[in-house]
């Protein structure tokens, strides 16, 4: 029963929610709970749901959202996108398994899915909250990436050293993995890999940030540093990046820096042709050489690396015939017939098919494609940002990229997945040009003494 501390985060939400604004508990209390606790840690809820801490924060915060009226909600297109994912993965699950052994993953769906985007696309650009939440992001993943030197040194996370005498025998395959005599740091995120996204996320925001100037200009946390409070935020996420370990990650975020520096560039039609160029001129040698590398099969490679590489490779052929069996709504979680030394689907959109059909992977890709392709646009109509890199449309068409290529080699799961669609419900408010300014949350059915209270806190 110690478990049911999961639930202390959803209460607090709520209270704060409803005593201040949902504005408070998103910031104050959800992504704090979601960031920085693990979600392999449950409440056995009996008959209900089990809730993590930050789906528990997820469902206190929208009691209050829904309590305020739904502040800064406005329908739109890609909420069909994202609520059809959400619907087609719980309807696959639930022809499979029924509805007992579908409720846990229809709760993931609303709480991972539904809710942060919700979230972000109604609490954020609306009340005029950008700077606020991405700093709020960057501060905790920074957080994370300094508390992780631990685990990076001594090859234990403290986040279950410190929380597994409430969790008996939850979260014991996640376990620190080594790369190159060195550990990969994967935090309160269950993997190095989900670690890595998330850290090159915060990387991107923050480069942002600074770059606007957000952090205040050569502002130093303690005088005798040599680099200012922007500039030493990124290099501990950078630090937080490089510790993962993790080579999809890696391999994002190079590509997402690209989209980055077209949107520094004063001649960006000329960027542009030069990236493409790049790509081209580099991709298909690049691609050529994978093929010849992964050719040799699992028994012919000479390293642990092409080892990985052509395992990988053999899982599309493996199981794409029995991903095709059940096509439209897939075998669900666990179902389908497993390959014999294949127990892990190192492919997120391989794994999704299997799992949800063509139905759950058609609307995540609709959603991954689709909005990156909208911010380029909009970032290209747009003039030149400055200062340079202050374009919000670049960096958030980037943080897609490095989603879009790192789930083609590894999982997507625990943080990644809100994470994922807080950016997606943080860009459509950006994209639809519904932001106001702040004071503009009189509008919302708070009363104005807890209006005025949130001001004071939140500005």
């Amino acid at each position: 029963m110690l478990s049911i501390i999961t639930v202390i985060p959803g209460l607090l939400a709520a209270w704060i929610g409803l005593k201040r604004s949902p504005h408070s508990a998103f910031l104050l209390v959800y992504l704090p709970a979601m960031l920085l606790l693990p979600e392999y840690y449950r409440w056995d809820a009996p008959g209900l749901p089990d809730p993590t801490f930050g789906q528990a924060a997820a469902v206190g915060t929208f009691i209050a959202f829904l309590v305020r009226g739904a502040p800064g909600y406005r329908f739109s297109f890609t909420d069909v996108l994202v609520f059809g994912f959400a619907f087609s993965a719980s309807a696959s699950e639930f022809m499979a398994s029924g509805y007992k052994d579908a409720q846990n993953l229809m709760f993931n769906m609303l709480t991972w899915v539904v809710l942060p985007y919700v979230f972000a696309k109604s609490l954020v650009e609306p009340a005029g909250l950008r700077i606020r939440f991405a700093k709020t992001i960057v501060l905790l993943l920074a957080a994370i990436a300094l508390v992780s030197v631990y685990e990076f040194r001594f090859a234990s996370t403290p986040w279950r050293l410190l929380l597994e005498r409430y969790f008996p025998y939850q979260g014991l395959g996640w376990i620190t993995t080594f790369r190159w005599g060195f550990a990969r740091v994967a935090g309160p995120y269950g993997h190095a890999i989900l670690a890595g996204v998330l850290m090159v996320v915060a990387f991107r925001i923050q480069r942002w940030l600074e770059w606007n100037n957000s952090w205040g200009l050569n502002q130093r946390v303690l005088s005798w540093l040599p680099v200012s409070q922007g500039r030493l935020i990124s290099l501990v996420l950078l630090g937080g990046v490089l510790m993962t370990l993790v080579r999809g990650p890696w391999i994002g975020a190079v590509l997402a820096a690209l989209v980055v520096l077209v949107g520094r560039s004063t001649y960006r039609v000329v960027a542009i042709v030069g990236v493409l160029s790049l790509l081209v001129v580099t991709g298909i040698p690049a691609v050529i050489w994978f093929l010849d590398y992964v050719s040799v099969g699992r028994e012919g490679a000479l390293t642990v690396a092409q080892e990985s590489a052509a395992y990988r490779w053999e899982l599309l052929t493996a199981y794409g015939e029995i991903a095709a069996e059940k096509f439209w709504l897939g075998w669900g979680l666990n179902d389908w017939p497993k390959v014999a030394g294949m127990p892990s689907i190192d492919n997120y959109y391989l794994l999704l098919f299997l799992m949800h059909g063509a139905l759950g992977l058609g609307f995540f890709l609709a959603v991954l494609l689709s909005m990156p392709l909208r911010l380029l646009m909009k970032g290209m109509r747009e003039p030149v940002a400055q200062p340079a890199g202050s374009s919000l449309a670049f960096t958030l068409a980037s943080i897609y990229v490095a989603f879009i290529v790192s789930v083609a080699t590894v999982y997507l799961g625990l943080q990644a997945i809100p994470v994922l669609f807080l950016i997606t419900g943080w860009a459509e408010a950006y994209l639809r040009g519904n932001g106001i300014q702040l004071s503009a949350l009189t509008n919302t059915r708070a009363a104005p003494a807890a209006a005025h209270n949130f001001r004071r806190v939140l500005a």
